[in-house]
């Protein structure tokens, strides 16, 4: 993406203090096994305490596996052994505000694809999508003034839609990028293009026939098979890209909406307000969504991150300190994730590898992923290259 377009400003929408609006973390973190209820009673926690920072596991609703049943029927695949091996129950995908781990849909979604070796599940999946799959969400989201205030709504309620994407507006003069990255251990091309495939839904269901996106990137390398791209897209496609997100034009963001009302939307708000926290995102958390989002463009410093957060350095370093974690552990945290994409795929360049990892040189990149890794970054190429 970046070879054809100069970037030149981030745009970081104004927040509070502590919310981060460069970075989309869509729904709710929590910290204690997922809420859920059946037939009544309420049934026993899954045991997660393997997974995350100190036991702690980032939690979504379950809306975000919406048409997998209906997508894996349509593929003659039987998604019950999928689902028992991702540890998630049928029942939990009929109600949309369901607490899910978000390992399981990532592992789920990437067992499906396989299953039915259909490369572009989670692409299908995000088809059908309609702006009711928001939730609470939906009513504010459509009333918004112009489609760039949707996405910054959005950004604000993320706790309400879904905690494992960041997002962030990267303007390039007359365009923008909408950069997304899905916050997980293990990279997933369907969690990736099912995520992209939404934001790209909300956008042309609020714009109608004005959406017309300059083109789509993903950092990954293209299926065989296009067809399901570029029915969904419908414009210009670039894969084994920098980044993933969707470029558009900075004048589309800001057409107005001509459907808006400013007092539904001030009602849909009140309302939303009265909704209550169930748990706070935490400062860790925001700082690596952040971090993912801002490393390959060469900004993710303590000073920049802050910023993006709405907060001051010393602030963000406090919080930080309060939750036992350091900037300089989840840079590297988010480092390792990174790498292994990158070098994975063969397409990537050592050199333009250890460039969107922040290094200033291959040989600095190379001590660094060694001493990580336990082998160089050819050594590392050669047993997991992309096939």
């Amino acid at each position: 993406m970046q070879n054809t377009l100069q970037m030149q400003e981030t745009v970081v929408i104004a927040a509070p203090a502590g919310f981060a609006l460069a970075t989309d973390d869509f729904a709710f973190h929590a910290t204690r096994p997922y809420d859920r209820c059946c037939g009544g009673q309420t049934a026993p926690p899954t045991d997660i305490s393997s997974q995350g920072n100190a036991g702690l596991e980032t939690l979504i609703r379950a809306a975000a596996l919406t048409n997998f049943l209906e997508v894996s029927r349509d593929l003659g695949l039987d998604p019950q052994p999928l689902l028992r091996q991702a540890r998630l129950r049928r029942a939990w995908l009929g109600d949309p505000d369901q607490r899910i781990p978000v390992s399981a849909c990532v592992a789920l979604l990437e067992a499906a694809a396989q299953a039915a070796a259909c490369p572009t599940f989670g692409l299908r999946m995000a088809e059908s999508r309609q702006l009711s799959d928001f939730g609470v969400m939906s009513l504010l989201i459509s009333q918004q003034p112009t489609l760039r205030a949707a996405l910054a709504t959005t950004i604000r309620y993320r706790h309400l839609v879904n905690d494992s994407v960041a997002l962030l507006l990267e303007d390039a003069g007359s365009a923008v990028v909408i950069r997304q990255e899905v916050l997980s251990d293990a990279p997933s091309r369907q969690a990736t293009e099912l995520a992209i495939g939404v934001v790209f839904r909300m956008c042309a269901l609020l714009l109608g026939p004005r959406w017309q996106p300059i083109g789509v990137s993903f950092t990954h390398a293209p299926p065989v098979d296009l067809r399901i791209h570029r029915r969904l897209f419908g414009c210009p496609l670039d894969f084994n890209a920098d980044c993933n997100g969707i470029i558009c034009r900075a004048a589309d963001l800001d057409a107005p909406n001509p459907t808006a009302d400013p007092v539904m939307a001030r009602y849909a708000q009140q309302f939303i307000d009265t909704l209550p926290r169930a748990n706070p995102q935490s400062i860790g958390h925001e700082v690596r969504a952040a971090i993912y989002l801002m490393l390959p463009m060469g900004r993710a410093t303590c000073e920049a991150v802050a910023e993006g957060l709405g907060l001051s350095l010393r602030t963000m370093q406090r919080q930080l300190d309060d939750a036992g974690e350091t900037f300089t552990d989840i840079l590297n945290d988010v480092r390792r994730e990174l790498a292994r994409r990158y070098v994975e795929n063969p397409r990537y360049s050592l050199l333009r590898v250890s460039q969107l990892l922040g290094y200033g040189s291959a040989s600095s990149f190379t001590r660094w992923f060694s001493a990580q890794f336990g082998m160089a970054p050819a050594s590392w190429r050669r047993d997991h290259a992309q096939h």
